[in-house]
């Protein structure tokens, strides 16, 4: 494949915020894979992950896959877990200060999330690495000249700080030194790449490139991926929002939950969650608009297409054949009461309100006996935000359509 083909490919999916930014970055990964070629050398490519929970959810894969793209073109790929960052947690997109984890509470959730990410990586393919290797060996003195390349200003620019100013709520100084440490992973691995999500420019574009430069190495190049939206299509992917789609759930749930995401969110999934190359993306992208690929159609394939991603093409099969019975083939009644979602209620709320179940302790055994569906996917906790609207199921007969 030649290089503009893999810069092609590289690029898909990426959002910097601004076209001049998104220009510079792709120019500067053509001439890196022109050096790379000439030296008979593969690009070093590496993302950080700070394994601060247990559970994955798809909305985590996004930088996975980009990664997977990479060891297909032939380059070498680390998986870092962040076992020092995760110690402070990334502010970038919080509003408030994270807690602190400990040492073994960060090393308890590495144990399972890199067996996770390797659903999506060639294992054979991919170095793990621990960010503590290197970080903990950092002197005082190191940590001068580092923090001497940042002013206190650039980091109250970025929106997560200066909402926290704004309203008086404190910031502390150990949260600046999340930035200073990614930028450190990157020359200590002495990468050409570093891929990450948009809520990571600042890291990697500003910080990262900062310190390699201030530390005599040619910067990396920071490959930004666009936020995937949950379920909702809207917000961004969170298992605490309740709009997220698990990496261990079941084939029919996962199939499930993205036949439940709006029309609109179908082109970002097609990007940025599936196999897709660049050629079948816009392929889908341009059915969808010019209307020769029924809404409908497509979001089947894009269901089966994610969940043969997890699960294989057998259990993608399966699952389609049964959301078909189920959705398609009046296993479910044609008429059915209608309720009207009202802002703020959870999965309790509204099957309460619609009398799906006769009380509280009733609606919270269905939920944990994954008796309640919307869409066919199984809602998950009965305290979560109702996820939008969609054919609302308890247990076998029990059906109501759910309106905005």
């Amino acid at each position: 494949m030649d290089i503009n083909q893999q810069v092609e490919i590289l690029m898909q999916g990426t959002e910097y915020g601004d076209e001049t930014t998104r220009q510079m970055m792709e120019n500067e990964l053509r001439l890196r894979l022109q050096e790379a070629e000439k030296e008979g050398r593969p690009l070093r490519v590496y993302c950080g992950y700070d394994p601060r929970s247990a559970d994955l959810h798809i909305g985590h894969t996004v930088t996975m896959r980009k990664l997977r793209q990479f060891q297909d073109l032939g380059h070498d790929v680390t998986f870092v877990i962040g076992t020092y960052t995760s110690l402070i947690g990334d502010p970038s997109d919080k509003d408030k200060l994270r807690p602190l984890l400990t040492f073994d509470q960060v090393m308890e959730n590495a144990r399972t999330y890199a067996e996770q990410a390797f659903r999506i990586l060639d294992r054979t393919k991919t170095t793990v690495r621990y960010n503590h290797e290197w970080l903990e060996g950092l002197t005082f003195a190191q940590l001068i000249q580092l923090g001497s390349n940042f002013t206190i200003q650039q980091f109250l620019t970025r929106e997560a700080f200066r909402k926290r100013w704004d309203v008086n709520d404190g910031i502390y100084l150990h949260e600046f030194f999340y930035a200073i440490m990614q930028a450190y992973d990157a020359y200590a691995l002495n990468t050409d790449v570093q891929v990450g999500g948009t809520d990571q420019l600042f890291n990697i574009i500003t910080a990262g490139r900062k310190v390699m430069t201030s530390l005599s190495v040619k910067p990396n190049i920071g490959i930004i991926m666009a936020i995937l939206p949950g379920t909702d299509g809207v917000v961004k992917m969170s298992k605490s929002l309740g709009n997220h789609i698990p990496l261990n759930s079941t084939p029919e749930d996962m199939y499930g939950k993205v036949m439940s995401i709006p029309d609109a969110a179908m082109p970002q999934y097609a990007k940025l969650v599936t196999r897709w190359l660049p050629a079948r993306v816009n392929e889908f992208e341009t059915g969808l608009s010019g209307g020769s690929l029924h809404p409908r159609d497509a979001k089947m394939a894009l269901a089966w297409e994610i969940t043969a991603t997890y699960y294989g093409e057998a259990e993608a099969d399966r699952a389609q054949q049964a959301f078909v019975r189920q959705f398609q083939q009046g296993q479910i009644p044609a008429d059915m009461p209608e309720y009207a979602l009202r802002a703020g209620q959870t999965v309790l709320d509204v099957l309460l309100a619609a009398g799906l179940v006769a009380s509280k302790s009733d609606g919270r055994r269905m939920v944990d006996q994954k008796g309640v569906k919307l869409n066919g996917a199984a809602l998950e906790k009965a305290d979560e935000a109702f996820p939008g609207p969609g054919v609302l199921q308890v247990g076998k007969r029990r059906f109501v359509r759910v309106l905005e």
